[in-house]
């Protein structure tokens, strides 16, 4: 057997493999959700075709041509009653694009499908495109909203590092043809975590914000906002709304962002949030939640203090370290939730819970009172209230 047929052969075998492997969970959990023992989606799960040239005559040793660093930072969806992503994907050259993929029932089996999303060019200054965040919303049509990015106009001669975040938006009905439509305009300078509400508020588009001076800096940008646009043909923010604000020596005291779309319950809006603060080692990404008004979406009414999700074990290592990031979560009619997750800007995980778990964490979690002397009377009133039953 030839060079190229052997590593073809066990190149495909270790694919087939992956994309076969049955996950567990991992036990015991913390009573709020279940982790997984394994990525539900990496690099090795883009199909070889998309990385390698099959042609012999071309490709003789069987080298890969297009290499992938990642797969991350995923959107989600359940349409026709199939478990979708749509997957933030990056190649070796630094260039992240968009792509499917499907699974049967939302953990296993996760595969990509058809081909990468080939966006319209709308600017030519646009490099990048990440992180889309994908909302059925009730006029009938699955939006995508991403971070665009540029380089800054304005960097000094030289600067290659400075760079310009806006939010494009496209929309699809059927999971497949998208339509790209400008991007949205805000008083924010810059803006990156951008979602939109699944219904409409007061008759217009609802849309979650986090409005920032710079690219990484949010500066004076305070938090989570929301503002409303009269159309999504030409998104338009005139007023940033403060929802959720960053606050000294917590989980957010350097910004704060939206996750996943917010799902309705019957006590309210629940949204899975990130957090971000500093360390000597650098940012500490970690995922959080809270619960809004069933009729004032952007009115915070459950806030449990300190983290939801953090970086754990493998989680903490990769390309970004430290970092866990939602961008989208899956509802099932029986009350199964299921939370997306990536760790370390490098891989895709899951977590897996129910709407009646998520009520009781947000609702009876005690909030963060924001001073150590105050969370030490917090833990001694538990342990005293348990003394009766240890």
């Amino acid at each position: 057997m030839s060079v190229f047929e052997d590593r073809k052969k066990a190149v495909y075998k270790a694919y087939n493999d992956l994309i076969s492997k049955k996950l567990k969970k991992v036990e015991p959990s913390n009573g709020v959700y279940y982790r997984y023992d394994a990525p539900i989606l990496t690099e090795d799960h883009v199909p070889v075709h998309w990385r390698y040239d099959l042609n012999p005559k071309t490709n003789p040793l069987f080298q890969e041509r297009l290499g992938i660093n990642a797969a991350f930072n995923a959107g989600a969806i359940k349409f026709k009653g199939e478990y979708m992503m749509v997957v933030r994907v990056e190649g070796d050259d630094r260039k992240s694009f968009f792509a499917t993929a499907k699974s049967p029932d939302g953990i296993n089996h996760w595969e990509f499908v058809g081909e990468p999303l080939l966006l319209e060019d709308v600017d030519s200054m646009e490099t990048n495109v990440y992180d889309m965040r994908l909302t059925a919303h009730e006029d009938g049509y699955i939006y995508g909203i991403f971070c665009a990015e540029s380089h800054d106009p304005d960097a000094p001669e030289g600067d290659t590092s400075r760079a310009v975040a806006a939010a494009g938006i496209v929309r699809t009905k059927d999971m497949e043809n998208w339509e790209r439509l400008p991007n949205l305009k805000t008083p924010g300078p810059q803006q990156r975590n951008v979602l939109l509400h699944p219904e409409f508020y007061k008759g217009q588009y609802l849309l979650y914000t986090r409005p920032q001076d710079g690219f990484i800096s949010t500066g004076s940008g305070g938090g989570v906002c929301w503002g409303l646009s009269d159309s999504m043909d030409n998104a338009h923010i005139k007023e940033e709304n403060l929802m959720d604000p960053k606050v000294y020596h917590t989980i957010k005291e350097v910004k704060n962002g939206g996750g996943a779309v917010p799902i309705k319950t019957k006590e309210g809006w629940l949204h899975i949030m990130h957090g971000v603060r500093n360390t000597a080692a650098g940012l500490r990404y970690v995922i959080y939640a809270v619960l809004s008004d069933l009729n004032e979406p952007g009115k915070v009414i459950a806030s449990p203090g300190g983290h939801f999700i953090a970086p754990k074990g493998i989680e903490r290592i990769g390309d970004v370290s430290n970092v866990v990031f939602c961008n989208g979560a899956i509802l099932d009619d029986d009350g199964r939730l299921l939370i997306y997750y990536a760790s370390s800007d490098t891989r895709m995980h899951v977590a897996e819970t129910s709407i009646e778990q998520m009520l009781d964490y947000v609702k009876n979690t005690p909030k963060d009172r924001l001073r150590s002397r105050t969370s030490v009377e917090d833990r001694i009133s538990l342990i005293r209230n348990n003394k009766e039953f240890l």
